[in-house]
Formats: C-alpha cells, structure tokens, sequence
C-alpha cells in the first residue's frame, strides 16, 4: 500500500507501548463465530433466495439449496478463524485472509481517534467493534483497521492502551497529582434540543429518497397507468390538494428527522478524561468516539440556515491528521442551541474569548463582492430572459420565475456580505464566511504549517484576496476569504512573524505598511509590478524554518 499510515512487511524494532494487551497475535472474540456466518447469510440473502425459488419451482433441489446456504455460512467461519490483531514494536497490526491475505500495520504515533461501535446483535452478545482512525483515506473495507469484535471492556481497555501509545506526553501531564482519572462530563443531550432536528436537511434526504423508491417500484407495477386527468376527484380545489400534499410531505420529513436525530444521538455525551475527549452515543447502534487532545487543532462551528434561524448549531472538531471524509470521527456537539455550542467549544479551546471575541470587516470591497457575485447572476438571466420576450414575443410570465429570485439574491448576498470577517485572539485564527452553509473556523496558530494568497483577476481589481492558513487537519486548511491585502498581510505577520518577515520587502514606506501588533513594527508588503501581495510559503510547524516558497503576482 502506498498509504505511509499503512505499511506491510517487517515491523521496525522497537520498545512495545507501555501496558499493552496484544503484544502477541491474537484472534477476535469467539462468540463473533456467532455473527459472522449470519452476516454472510445476509449478504448472500439475494441469490439464495433465488435459489429456492427456482428449486420450488423445479419441484426438487433440497441439497442445492442446503449447500447454497451451507457456502455463507463456512465463509462467515473463515472470516473468524483467519483474522488475527496484535499491538507489538511500536505498531498496530490487522492480518485477515486465507488465500488472498491481506496485512494492515500502522504506527502509534499516526493514531489519531478510536471509535466503539455496537450494533444490535453486537449488544445482544456483550462485544463491540473497535476502529482505529489513523487520518489514511481508504476506498475500501478491506483497508480499515477494525477489530470486530471484542469484548466491551477490553475494547475500552484497548483504547486507552492506543491513546496513550500515540501521545504519551499528553497522559503524563493528565495524571500529574490533583487530576481526576475519572471522566469529565462536557455536555450531555437535552431533549429539547429535538426541536432542531426538522430545520436539518437529513429528514429531507430521507423523504426524497424514499419518495423516489416508491415512484420506481409503482413505476415498475405499472400502477400509473391508471392515473388519467379528471380520473380522480376528490371534490375540493387543485390548490388545495397541493397545499394540503406539501403540509403533508412536511410532516413526514420532520418526523423522519426527529425519529433520525434520537436514533442517532441518543445518549449524548461528551466528557474529557485522561487527554483525550470521549463521545458516546446511540440508541439501535451504540458509537463511542476518543479524539486525542493532542490532536485537536482548532473546532469549527457550523451554522446552516435552518438552525441559524432557530437558534441553533453544530460543532465539530478540527483534528490534525483526519481527513474531512472523517466528519463523524470529528463530531463534538450534534444539532443544539447556539449558547450551547458556543460553550462547549470554548471548552475544547481552553478559552471562551475566541468564540466570542467580535470579527475584523472586510470593508466594501468585500460587500460589493457578496453582492456581485450573488445578485449578478439573477439580473443577467432577467436581462436575458427580457431580451428574449422583445425579440422574439414570447410571453411575458417567463420572466416572473428569474423576477422572483431577485429579494431572495439579495437577501442571501447581504447575509454573506454581513457574515465576513476574521480575527487573531489567544492563539487562534478565527474566520467566518457563508450564508446557507455559514462556518466559524478556530484554527490554532502552532497548528498552521502554512500561509498562502490567492487572488483571482476580479479580486485583484479591487485589492482584496483570500488568505489561506494550511493545516494537516479537517479540510487541510482555513481560507480568509476576501480580506483586503494589507489585512491579510498583518494577519499573517501577527501570526507566524518569522515565517512572514523573511518574505517581505523594505522597499514601501512605513507609513503605507500594516503593523505587527506584537512589535509595534512595520509590516513591509513585497509586491512585483502592479499585482497584489505576492508571496507563498510554507513553513515546518516547530521551529519555523521554511520548506518551500515562491513570490510574485498572484
């Protein structure tokens, strides 16, 4: 595998982790001889059907059919008896396979959260599924590294082991003398927060889908051929069957959505224990999550327009090493109350004036900008559309649908134009942007790897560009976006100095330049012909040295 997380072949030698339970391969629990076989049933389920109807239709084929079963069934035993785990020389390994065999091994060091995962049955029997999330992006099953099934408590005890191999430092300071051993509770679920779930698109979704799998299977009985114009009438007016099938569509999606958020989240709870955060929840399907702290570069704070309008928000964590495909891994708080999310994250922050502490504007440039690229569009089309009733006589109700975007454009593009902004507080970056989807990133400065500008020949008219912070975490970076130059600029300088200065140019005068707030000193812009800031560079996040670079007009 060309993934550096996973690796086959020799182990490399070394001292194995502290209080480790698997230093010698071992098998998973015996009674997943119990679930295997009946997994495999099920995904056969398909084509042994067919088999019995075809034997029930030929009048015979008993034995065909006991060993069409009998197939899944020693599959589900091999599955068992042919994967093996152990944690030894500073790794953990996962080996699974009869004749194609297959060998997972991954540093310590590169664990970056475990995740508990009980399934019904798994309930039933005691055992749960560990999965190790290591920040690889994997496309298929055979490349995660899940230890399915273990008993519940040496799973827990397992996790520990994995958390405290991949930042000792952490555990150490954890367990200094007056630290509690015991769990932490952060925040735990309301009930109340249910009146969120309807204003997420997750019940919609559903709806949509189920709706378009019901239109298929009617589709396929014919069942609309008897649906004709005038064929049926209920007596009351067409409008009023429309209103009355949209409230009925409604109240099927926010069921669906509050039946889905208590499946989901049942439960809750985040606590912090020992350096590391916990999440538990759950109700068919149980899931504990532990992020190292270590690991935890920043959160981000999501507020879509549904739960904005409502009060509400998510929260997730930004984990370095963790890719975005990982959201679930990274989830702190689940749809709740603003006051709520804007808590807990200063938790995780260790400080609440980060998500507090009012944003920067970005100016009217950057106003005129939201409003150009949202409300533009829409006046193109009407212009457009206008020009096509003139010229060629069209009717003149065309133009109602693009007349109607219009209040909605500029009400989405104010939205916008008010949500930008950015700061630098106690450490952290902070950026806001969006209107329908809008994020408040938190990014911790020790955590930025790397700055860069980029400007597009629009935003260079009028002197703005996106600032962008790079990080190994989440979506790998956090973009500032359409800030004028010289914000951006001092931005970057009051973050990383030693990174920026080294790239900067004494040739403007003091006067024209930001300053370092640090200082007191001036920022000086490097700039190459009539282009915006032009440099880009990269640094090494511990002791600043810069490790690619360029400059010039972006």
């Amino acid at each position: 595998m060309s993934d550096p997380a996973f690796q086959e072949g020799p182990v490399r030698a070394g001292p194995p982790p502290e209080g480790s339970v698997a230093e010698e391969w071992q098998r998973l629990d015996p009674r997943m001889l119990l679930v295997h076989p009946v997994r495999e049933v099920i995904r056969f389920l398909p084509p042994l059907l067919g088999l019995f109807i075809a034997g029930a239709a030929s009048g015979g084929g008993g034995a065909w059919q006991l060993l069409g079963v009998l197939v899944p069934v020693v599959l589900g035993l091999l599955r068992y008896l042919t994967t093996s785990f152990r944690i030894a020389a500073g790794r953990v390994e996962l080996r699974r396979g009869l004749l194609n065999r297959h060998v997972l091994s991954a540093p310590l060091d590169r664990v970056r959260t475990v995740d508990l995962s009980a399934s019904l049955i798994h309930r039933v029997l005691g055992l749960t599924t560990l999965r190790i999330g290591t920040g690889t992006s994997t496309a298929t099953e055979d490349d995660e590294l899940d230890l399915d099934g273990l008993p519940v408590e040496r799973a827990r005890a397992l996790r520990s082991d994995l958390l405290r191999a991949a930042a000792p430092t952490t555990y150490d300071d954890a367990t200094a003398p007056g630290t509690p051993d015991a769990d932490t509770p952060v925040v735990d679920l309301d009930l109340g927060w249910v009146r969120l779930a309807p204003l997420t698109s997750s019940g919609l979704v559903v709806a949509v889908g189920l709706l378009g799998a019901g239109s298929q299977v009617a589709s396929s009985l014919d069942l609309y051929d008897d649906v004709r114009p005038g064929a049926w009438s209920l007596g009351v007016p067409g409008w009023a069957v429309a209103v009355a099938a949209a409230l009925g569509f409604a109240l099927v999606v926010s069921a669906i959505s509050v039946a889905g958020y208590l499946v989901t989240n049942w439960g809750f709870r985040l606590t912090r224990s020992r350096g590391a955060w916990h999440l538990s929840r759950g109700l068919l399907t149980t899931r504990e999550t532990s992020i190292d702290e270590v690991r935890v570069a920043g959160v981000s704070i999501a507020e879509p327009i549904g739960l904005r309008l409502a009060g509400g928000a998510r929260l997730s964590a930004i984990v370095t090493g963790l890719s975005a495909d990982a959201a679930g891994s990274s989830m702190l708080v689940p749809p709740a109350p603003r006051d709520v999310v804007t808590r807990v994250a200063g938790v995780v922050l260790g400080t609440p004036t980060a998500v507090l502490a009012p944003l920067v504007p970005h100016g009217p440039a950057a106003r005129r900008r939201r409003f150009s690229r949202g409300v533009g569009p829409v006046v193109a089309l009407v212009a457009l559309l206008a020009l096509v009733v003139v010229l060629a006589d069209a009717p003149w109700w065309v133009l109602v649908p693009a007349v109607a975007l219009l209040p909605p454009a500029v009400l989405v593009s104010a939205d916008r134009a008010a949500a930008l902004g950015h700061t630098l507080v106690d450490g952290y970056v902070v950026s806001r942007s969006g209107s329908l989807a809008r994020r408040r990133d938190h990014l911790a400065v020790e955590d930025v790897i790397g700055w860069s500008f980029r400007a597009t020949w629009f935003q260079r008219r009028v002197g703005l560009t996106s600032l962008v912070a790079t990080t190994a975490g989440g979506r790998q970076s956090v973009t500032v976006q359409d800030v004028p130059e010289t914000l951006a600029v001092t931005l970057a300088g009051d973050a990383l100095p030693h990174v920026v200065r080294q790239f900067l140019d004494d040739a403007l005068a003091p006067d024209d330049a930001p300053v370092d707030q640090r200082t007191g000193e001036p920022v000086h812009v490097a700039r190459r012909g009539p282009g915006p800031v032009g440099w880009r560079g990269e640094h090494d996040g511990d002791d600043g040295r810069l490790v690619g670079g360029d400059e010039g007009p972006r």
